[in-house]
């Protein structure tokens, strides 16, 4: 745990595998605000899953960003189709972590290496800021929706109450001390055409000598950290 911690704080990806009896996969993870266009290409290239941002619950909070699901759901009265589509049957029994997507203003397309990787990092400054309660305006001048960055709101009690990668990944940000926004990319395999089993993940993070860890990892160092951490403070990046 403590090398992973070092590797968030140097802007390095961690491996997350959840658990074999949930989703049973492993997401390539990273600092938000430590993005750079290498990082989303590699995750494009080895990951291949859908490259979002996990953000803290407070975060969410303090922007009023909703689930997706929410607006889907107030919206559904006057579109039929999003009412028939609801999404009530998840196989592992939890709630989707979607909210809204987005681009930076500064952005062309917003789908480019450079693109989403100015979008992820900026979304990283801002939640440092949006914790200690930036405003919507500020969001809004910097962001708009829709976009090609998925934004995961992380559950309210955060792995007391889920365990999913949006968890996890947001729990590593905060013993790294780094701004409580976090990439994920779920790893694809192009052979099997499912996700890539833990076994083939753990080769390719010694071939690539990155951390590969098991959620019950972050679990266990996560409530050691809560038991002995005092008031945390993120600082934003360059």
């Amino acid at each position: 745990m403590e090398k992973a911690i070092k590797e968030i704080r140097k802007g390095n990806f961690v491996l997350i595998h959840d658990a074999s009896d949930r989703e049973d996969e492993t997401d390539m993870v990273i600092s938000a605000e430590k993005t750079k266009p290498d990082h989303v290409a590699q995750m494009r290239q080895d990951g291949g899953g859908l490259i979002c941002v996990a953000i803290h619950p407070k975060i969410a909070e303090n922007l009023d960003l909703p689930y997706i699901s929410d607006i889907y759901k107030k919206a559904s009265s006057d579109f039929e189709i999003l009412n028939q589509a609801k999404a009530d049957d998840i196989p592992y029994g939890e709630r989707s972590s979607f909210s809204i997507t987005v681009n930076h203003r500064k952005t062309f397309t917003g789908i480019t290496d450079k693109d989403r990787a100015l979008t992820i990092r900026e979304l990283g400054k801002l939640s440092s800021r949006a914790y200690n309660g930036a405003s919507v305006e500020d969001f809004g001048k910097n962001f708009r929706t829709p976009g090609h960055v998925p934004i995961l709101r992380a559950a309210e009690n955060l792995l007391d109450e889920r365990r999913g990668h949006t968890e996890y990944s947001i729990a590593l940000m905060e013993m790294a001390g780094v701004a409580p926004a976090a990439v994920v990319c779920e790893i694809m395999d192009a052979e099997t055409k499912r996700a890539m089993n833990k076994e083939k993940v753990k080769k390719y993070s010694k071939k690539k000598n990155l951390v590969y860890l098991e959620g019950k990892e972050v679990l266990e160092g996560y409530e050691k950290w809560k038991r002995s951490k005092g008031e945390t403070k993120w600082h934003v990046s360059g």
